[in-house]
């Protein structure tokens, strides 16, 4: 992927580490138009940057995104690289019957929503030189988390699905997975500041870092994340989901 001279359209730019990329790679020397449900924060990560642009998008809009999309592209026309980054992370307990509207709001966030995104825009994506299709999964597509089982079961989804786009679109389009650790961004309460979690001005030098590898990694992996990864190659998956669970039994402790 070229690290300058692209137009990306970024999803769920207003915060964490969508903001933190978004202004990264304009400082790099590219357009970003960051689009989310709230422009309000859109508008926080482009302030005081003309380069920065801030567009509403709902990918859960079935019937509206076709049109949402074309009118993206009717405005920014250049658009080369997607970058699927909007998510939602939600605690919830497996041990008894319960309501599942916070897991079927992850599923149609985290995992419908990127691949409706990449359907809308494939067709022009194609069509661009240097195009490239970012997708942000999880260290936890790989070891899940005991608290979070549907954010980790639509990360490992994406996963797969993008290891299918890739080979689908190989010699015409770049796909790139980015798998991030535990990040200290506001993904769930007290993440931000939460010990064992990489700082995000950390964790966003290290992807920028990695980005700019010549050729670019087909897997964006800060060391963090790392463990988690090759856990099974490694044959450390059981030690390493013992310890993800003791972590969620402390999350759980404290829901209501």
């Amino acid at each position: 992927m070229k690290t300058s001279g692209n137009t990306i359209l970024l999803t769920g730019g207003g915060s964490g580490i969508g903001r933190a990329l978004a202004q990264r790679w304009h400082d790099a020397g590219n357009k970003v138009v960051v689009a989310g449900r709230r422009t309000d924060t859109l508008q926080e990560t482009a302030a005081g940057r003309d380069g920065i642009a801030v567009e509403r998008l709902d990918v859960d809009d079935v019937d509206g995104l076709a049109a949402n999309v074309a009118a993206i592209l009717a405005r920014h026309p250049d658009i080369n690289v997607l970058v699927n980054n909007a998510g939602i992370m939600r605690f919830e307990r497996l041990d008894s019957k319960r309501d599942l509207a916070d897991a079927e709001s992850t599923i149609a966030t985290n995992l419908l929503g990127p691949i409706r995104l990449t359907n809308a825009l494939i067709d022009h994506l194609t069509g661009k030189p240097d195009a490239a299709i970012v997708n942000v999964t999880s260290g936890l597509a790989f070891v899940p988390l005991m608290s979070t089982p549907t954010y980790g079961a639509t990360k490992a989804a994406i996963h797969s699905y993008t290891v299918a786009l890739r080979e689908s679109l190989r010699g015409r389009v770049e796909v790139i997975e980015l798998a991030p650790p535990g990040v200290q961004t506001d993904l769930t309460p007290g993440q931000s500041t939460r010990p064992g979690y990489q700082p995000l001005n950390d964790f966003a030098d290290e992807v920028m870092a990695l980005f700019a590898t010549d050729p670019t990694p087909a897997e964006i992996l800060v060391r963090n994340v790392q463990p988690l990864r090759h856990a099974e190659r490694d044959g450390t998956h059981d030690q390493v989901l013992a310890g993800l669970t003791e972590h969620s039994r402390t999350a759980l402790a404290q829901l209501p």
